[in-house]
C-alpha cells in the first residue's frame, strides 16, 4: 500500500539502548543502498528496547511516522503502534520470539509477520556448547576452588567425579529448529548423540540429529538423556512445558539447559532439583521474571551457570545475517515471491 504521495515507506525502529542490538551506521547504509525503487526509509532516532518482542511503550517519534508505514522493522511491535499504522502490510521483527506481537489485532489482520528465527542460531549454539562443557568438565568446581585458594584433585578424579566426555552424552533437544539444529550439529561433530523434538517430525530430520520425535513422544526419552536442552518457542502450548515430574525422570547427573523463555519451565521445581542434587547442574539464560529478582534462590546455587538473557549476542555476526534476511524478504515482498521466516499466527512462531 503506497502513501498519499505515492511513495512506499519502511520505518526502521532499531536504535536499541543496548549497543549490540543497535543498528550500526554501516547497516543503515546497506539498507539505503539496497532499497527497491520507489521506497523511502525512515530511520527512527529515538531509542527503543530490544528486550522481549514489542511489549515496551514506543517512543513518540515512531508514533509520529508509523501512520504512513507499509513496512515496519523493529524488535516486535507494540499494540498501540500497530493500531496507529493502518497502511501496514508487513512487520519484520529482529527478535526470534514473537509471542508478544501476536495480539488479537495482528492475528485478525492480513499483515505479514516475519521473525529472525535462525539468525541467532550460531551464537546461541556456541553459548550452549560452552555451558554444557563447563559442567561436564566440572569447571564450576574449579572456579569455586580458585576463589577459595584450594588445590584439590579429588572432585575431578575421586569417586564422586562427574567429569565426562561429550561422546558419552545423549542429548535431547526440545525445539529442533535453527537454534536446536545448530547445537546438535556441533555436538554431533564432537561425538554426542542428539535427538530432536519438533512439532511435525514427519517433515524430516534437521542437520545434526540422529532422529526426531513429536511433542507427545519425548517424555519417554528423559531417563536416557544426559543433557536436556530447551530451545522451543514460547506459545500457549509450551507454557510450563517442563514440570517437576518431567525433571524427575532425568538421570541424577543430567544437565539442564534453557535458552528459550522462562515461561517454558516450572522454575520453582527446577530450583528444588538443583538444590538437592537431583540434577548435575543447569545452564540458564532465561527466567520466569527478568531481570531475575535478587531474592531468587538461583543466585546462590553453585551448580548453576546463569547469564542475563544474552546467549544470542554477536554484534558483528548478527547484523550481517539479520540484514541479509530482511533484504531478501524486502525484495521478495515487493516482487510478490515467497518470503522467509513467515510466522504462523495461530501456531505462534
Amino acid at each position: 500500500m503506497t502513501s498519499d504521495t505515492g511513495v512506499r515507506r519502511l520505518v526502521v525502529d532499531l536504535r536499541a539502548r543496548a549497543n549490540a542490538w543497535a543498528l550500526p551506521a554501516a547497516g543503515a547504509e546497506r539498507l539505503r543502498a539496497a532499497a527497491p525503487p520507489g521506497w523511502e526509509i525512515i530511520f527512527v532516532d529515538a531509542q527503543t528496547s530490544s528486550d522481549g518482542d514489542g511489549g515496551a511503550a514506543p517512543a513518540e517519534e515512531v508514533r509520529a511516522v508509523v501512520g504512513s508505514a507499509e513496512v515496519y522493522f523493529g524488535y516486535g511491535m507494540a499494540r498501540s503502534l500497530f493500531q496507529a499504522a493502518p497502511k501496514l502490510g508487513w512487520i519484520h521483527s529482529a527478535s526470534a520470539g514473537v509471542g508478544g506481537l501476536l495480539f488479537a489485532e495482528v492475528r485478525a489482520s492480513d499483515v505479514i509477520v516475519t521473525n529472525s528465527a535462525g539468525v541467532h542460531a550460531i551464537p546461541m549454539a556456541e553459548y550452549m556448547l560452552g555451558g554444557i562443557l563447563y559442567l561436564l568438565k566440572s569447571l564450576d568446581a574449579a572456579r569455586r576452588q580458585q576463589r577459595a585458594g584450594i588445590w584439590d584433585k579429588s572432585v575431578f578424579s575421586g569417586p564422586e567425579s562427574t567429569v565426562r566426555e561429550l561422546r558419552e552424552c545423549r542429548v535431547l533437544v526440545v525445539g529442533a529448529g535453527g537454534i536446536g539444529s545448530a547445537l546438535a550439529t556441533r555436538l554431533t561433530a564432537l561425538g554426542s548423540h542428539c535427538v530432536g523434538v519438533r512439532r511435525h517430525p514427519g517433515r524430516g530430520i534437521p542437520e545434526g540429529f540422529e532422529r526426531v520425535v513429536g511433542p507427545d513422544d519425548w517424555h519417554e526419552l528423559l531417563p536416557e538423556s544426559d543433557v536436556l536442552v530447551i530451545a522451543a518457542p514460547a506459545t500457549s502450548e509450551t507454557k510450563q512445558l517442563v514440570t517437576g515430574e518431567l525433571l524427575d525422570r532425568l538421570p541424577p547427573d543430567a544437565i539442564f539447559v534453557n535458552v528459550a523463555r522462562g515461561s517454558l519451565v516450572d522454575e520453582g521445581a527446577l530450583v528444588d532439583r538443583l538444590a538437592t542434587g537431583a540434577l548435575r547442574g543447569a545452564v540458564l539464560d532465561v527466567f520466569e521474571e527478568e531481570p531475575l529478582p535478587s531474592s531468587s534462590p538461583l543466585w546462590g546455587l553453585p551448580n548453576v551457570l546463569m547469564t542475563p538473557h544474552v546467549s544470542a549476542v554477536s554484534p558483528r555476526g548478527f547484523w550481517e545475517r539479520e540484514l541479509s534476511l530482511f533484504l531478501d524478504n524486502w525484495h521478495g515482498y515487493v516482487e510478490g515471491r515467497e518470503m522467509r521466516n513467515v510466522v504462523d499466527k495461530e501456531a505462534g512462531y
